[in-house]
């Protein structure tokens, strides 16, 4: 089994991080989506801002809706997706 995670990103977020997607190491002590988020923003200052939406942002682990203490290990695909607005 992979010791990283496969990350995507969509739409605007896409554009705010500069890459549709990417492999991540998983740190041995991230268990949730939520450490998971607390790592990346410790490892590039950009994700500060843009994951200081994340109230607003909407996640998947292997293409199913989760929220902030949805578990992840080695070998996930986490997707991000931008609130989304209707009209």
């Amino acid at each position: 089994m992979s010791d990283s995670v496969t990350v995507l990103y969509f739409a605007g977020l896409r554009e705010q991080v500069g890459r549709e997607s990417e492999t991540v190491t998983l740190a041995p002590d991230v268990q949730t989506v939520k450490d998971f988020l607390a790592v990346l923003r410790q490892q590039d200052a950009a994700f500060n801002t843009v994951f200081s939406q994340f109230p607003r942002m909407r996640v998947a682990v292997n293409k199913v809706m989760g929220d902030l203490s949805t578990a992840v290990q080695n070998g996930d695909e986490i997707a991000f997706f931008p609130p989304m607005t209707g009209g």
